[in-house]
């Protein structure tokens, strides 16, 4: 059956090319849909550039593109694959590489400095370079599940519109750790009091679960950028020090040295957004919780997000909990992981203080009673351990434009787990969430991130290649139904057709196992 549906879907895409095919929302919505372009190395970011072109980043490719959404036509900017000292993990057998895995990521987030095409050419790019074990024997995991190192480099580079390339980088900071779980690596620029900065997550690196359960988690370590969001300049500025010039000399943290911290108490933040709403700026996050609570958080100068002593809500549902859970019984406490056993999430809250911010919306928040069995069959290592109802964010964007009726106003994110895009619509203030969870776009796959056209009517979706995960689930082939594309959503005025062709309903639904993150 699900070769059957795998197919059925394929046929569709293929149609799609030539003429519209259609996706309804869940309040009538239209939308007509294309593939704009196919047969990427794992689409990871995909941003609409003032040049109303496509730039996307490639997980696996290591290469970075500039589409032309119409045509497909695609150029290549850059090459990184020579940039890491590390193969293609992915394409070599375990018996050749000992088992060493694939960073989470590898080129992951972009980001087009606001006055690319009048005079400042700069593209910023976060990706993976070093294995810290790429020339050791075996796997190359730390003993006792310690962890897989990586290292993390952020770059300026100047775009160069003549020749169509990217070069003369400039390296901001190349000692930011990495992981093959939970990199985070979202980049945004947005403004602090009116100047543009650069902002930068990085995960908690899976530290406490899988493969990373002996690992320590710093997330609420202010010294250390593991589970943090990280602020730098845009450009250097007059510090003595190189190392110094590329962090803003206002951070929150810098009393002891310079120190890019922004905000802490994060898990996996790969959803990062800005928007103005009712007159004032925030910065948005969509942001993976363990079992349950994925969270929306809107994130603010010095802040504590309690990762990983609060999970979602501060509301006790995972007292006497962790937020991570093994079988491995050589690692230390009742739930067998480095992440610490949490007394009390309100106790947590407390003393943490005023720094503590709440998510502004928490996923599927799990009953403790349903917490308690998943731990506790997941340390048995049963086979009857249940799944949990999540979605996975993998990123965020905040619909201000009016050319989707009631959508003004709204956080958009894509998801791993459910593959759909979300929409759910703030109030007006922009602080809070109203309404309903409302979902579009629902296919077999797992969509990586999102890009607007300038004028709010078309969406653009990156669709990974593969459905593995840093869990326990493998990538079934079967029912992977397509890899490595951009799809383009066009939203459709209640009696416009797609290319003058009433369309038909797309996309025969399909089954597929899908893990989170």
């Amino acid at each position: 059956m699900c070769r059957f549906v795998s197919v059925l879907f394929l046929v569709s895409l293929v149609a799609a090319r030539s003429w519209g095919q259609l996706m309804t929302g869940p309040q009538g919505e239209r939308f007509s849909v294309r593939i704009v372009k196919d047969r990427l190395s794992d689409p990871w970011e995909v941003t609409y550039g003032p040049d109303r072109f496509l730039w996307i980043t490639e997980a696996k490719g290591y290469r970075v593109s500039r589409i032309n959404p119409t045509t497909g036509a695609r150029t290549v900017l850059l090459d990184l694959s020579q940039n890491r000292n590390f193969p293609r993990y992915d394409q070599i057998p375990d018996s050749v590489d000992g088992g060493k895995p694939w960073p989470q990521g590898g080129l992951m987030g972009l980001a087009l400095h606001p006055q690319l095409l009048t005079g400042k050419p700069y593209v910023y790019l976060a990706y993976v370079h070093t294995h810290e074990a790429a020339n050791q024997p075996g796997s190359g995991r730390a003993p006792n599940y310690g962890g897989h190192f990586f290292r993390a480099r952020l770059v300026r580079y100047e775009y160069d519109v003549r020749r169509q390339s990217l070069g003369k980088p400039r390296v901001l900071c190349d000692t930011i750790a990495a992981s093959n779980d939970h990199n985070s690596g979202r980049l945004l620029i947005a403004p602090v009091e009116g100047r543009p900065y650069l902002f930068y997550s990085v995960g908690d690196l899976g530290a406490g679960q899988f493969e990373n359960a002996g690992r320590p988690n710093h997330a609420q370590d202010r010294t250390v950028y593991e589970g943090k969001i990280l602020r730098f300049n845009l450009e250097p500025d007059q510090d003595a020090q190189p190392d110094e010039q590329w962090i803003p000399n206002d951070n929150p943290f810098n009393a002891q040295r310079q120190n890019a911290v922004w905000s802490y108490g994060h898990r996996n933040v790969q959803g990062l957004a800005y928007a103005t709403v009712a007159g004032s700026g925030r910065l948005y996050t969509a942001e993976h919780g363990p079992f349950s609570d994925d969270e929306i958080n809107i994130i603010e100068k010095g802040r504590n997000y309690g990762h990983p002593l609060i999970i979602g809500y501060a509301d006790d549902n995972y007292n006497g909990l962790a937020a991570g859970v093994s079988h491995h019984d050589s690692l230390p406490g009742i739930w067998h992981t480095t992440y610490p056993t949490i007394g009390s999430e309100s106790e947590n809250r407390r003393r943490i203080g005023d720094a503590y911010r709440d998510p502004i919306k928490s996923m599927y928040p799990l009953s403790a009673h349903y917490l308690q069995n998943l731990f506790a069959k997941t340390r048995a290592n049963a086979p009857d351990k249940p799944d949990w109802p999540a979605e996975a964010p993998s990123s965020l964007i905040v619909y201000t434009a009016s050319a989707i009726p009631n959508w003004q106003n709204s956080l958009l994110l894509t998801t791993l787990k459910t593959g759909r895009l979300v929409r759910l619509a703030l109030d007006s203030a922009g602080t809070g969430i109203q309404g309903d969870t409302l979902g579009y776009f629902k296919l077999p796959i797992r969509y990586r991130d999102i890009a607007l056209s300038a004028d709010g009517r078309k969406i653009y979706l990156a669709v990974d290649s593969s459905i593995t995960t840093s869990g326990p689930s493998q990538e079934d082939p079967r029912t992977t139904s397509y890899r490595g594309c951009i799809l383009e959503f066009t939203y459709l005025p209640d009696g416009q057709s797609a290319n003058g062709v009433m369309p038909k309903e797309a996309f025969p639904p399909g089954r597929a196992r899908r893990k989170k993150e």
